[in-house]
């Protein structure tokens, strides 16, 4: 019997994809379903502040998702180390995207927002750099949903 067969042997490679489907799954779903679905029903300011505190929450789960896939990656022995080392960078990429948009576009964003004041950011002097901010952190977004597709079909 192989190692895949065993019991312990199949669960290692479920945990990776269950782990790879969460993180991949919820970014899907705040950025192609729950955002425009705020910004759909929504006055713009709550829409905003609503996505932004689902965007931490998504910050916080990918951050905890890719800790756990490198750990998983780590312990794994049924991986050629050419295929774990490709998935450890896949890993690496997503996470990057993630500390891109956590770390440095939504804070500068949320200062932009304050800074515009009760009127909104749209009727500021912020707007174009705000404007230019939020498309950055879609393109990085974007960049880490194909990253994370990609990442499923290489785990199977």
């Amino acid at each position: 019997m192989t190692q895949a067969a065993t019991p312990a042997g199949g669960r290692l490679p479920a945990a990776r994809l269950l782990v790879a489907a969460l993180w991949a799954g919820s970014l899907w779903a705040l950025g192609y379903i729950a955002a425009p679905a705020a910004f759909a029903v929504l006055e713009s300011g709550q829409a905003g502040n609503l996505v932004a505190t689902l965007l931490t929450r998504q910050a916080w789960l990918s951050i905890a998702c890719a800790l756990l896939l490198f750990v998983l990656l780590r312990v794994s022995k049924d991986l050629a180390p050419a295929r774990k080392r490709f998935l450890n960078l896949l890993v690496l990429a997503m996470l990057a995207c993630t500390l891109v948009i956590f770390v440095g576009l939504q804070p500068a964003m949320a200062h932009l927002r304050e800074l515009a004041g009760p009127d909104g950011v749209r009727a500021s002097p912020y707007w174009t750099r705000f404007a230019v901010m939020h498309g950055v952190s879609q393109l990085f977004h974007i960049v880490q949903s194909v990253l994370g597709a990609w990442l499923l079909v290489r785990l199977r």
